[in-house]
């Protein structure tokens, strides 16, 4: 494996490794162990819905931290709902990946119907699980974003994107795996990233890393929030 840049933070015996975690809760509970120095700063958890809260409220519950809800949603392929080729943020940010339109052969047409259909689900979400409560302080403390992996980066890219025109002046990000490749790109645009299963090569899947895995449904976050 590429050495890592200094502002990532991995495990070296989850290298390369699947299957290292339990569930998403057995995960928060590893990053909690990472996150330390941010429990004496305060800092703000924002979790990404729908796998990145169950994470999330497991290092609130271990580091009594403040939690909220960062709604982004990456925008699919008609055909695969795993695959995206762009992202909508909480804040309406819309932003397009022009490495992977490149060879997905969608017209504009397609392009733009993916892109509608995400920001309203990202507004149906904020109202969901955020109501008319306004956007938390992100100017006074550190932001940890958490998600349940990162495979491309690129949701997570326009979350911080959204996050920095906030206000945001210092942002971690928290996840229990990821690529080597997306883990550098998110490391170029952020303070810091927590990642203790960081795999490389040509096939990667977030759900390998977890022995169970599942969708999470929209009551099981609305039961983590209350």
């Amino acid at each position: 494996m590429k050495i890592l840049p200094k502002n990532v933070f991995d495990l070296q015996k989850l290298r390369e490794k699947t299957q290292v975690f339990s569930d998403r809760f057995h995960a928060g509970e590893i990053l909690s162990g990472m996150l330390e120095p941010y429990q004496a700063a305060g800092g703000l958890l924002l979790g990404i819905p729908a796998g990145g809260l169950p994470v999330a409220s497991v290092i609130r519950e271990k580091m009594a931290l403040e939690m909220d809800v960062a709604v982004v949603s990456k925008i699919t392929l008609p055909w695969n709902t795993e695959e995206g080729y762009g992202a909508v943020s909480f804040d309406g940010t819309v932003r397009l990946n022009p490495a992977m339109l490149s060879h997905i052969g969608l017209n504009e047409s397609q392009i733009q119907q993916g892109a509608e259909k995400t920001l309203q689900k990202v507004r149906r979400r904020i109202i969901l699980l955020r109501g008319e409560r306004p956007f938390p302080e992100v100017n006074q403390r550190p932001v940890i974003l958490v998600d349940d992996g990162l495979a491309s980066g690129f949701t997570m890219l326009v979350a911080a994107e959204s996050l920095k025109k906030a206000g945001a002046s210092e942002i971690a990000v928290a996840v229990p795996t990821g690529h080597l490749d997306a883990v550098q790109k998110i490391a170029e645009q952020v303070d810091e990233v927590f990642c203790p299963n960081v795999r490389s090569g040509m096939s990667f899947a977030v759900a390998d890393a977890y022995v169970n895995w599942s969708d999470v449904a929209e009551e099981e976050l609305l039961e983590i929030l209350s």
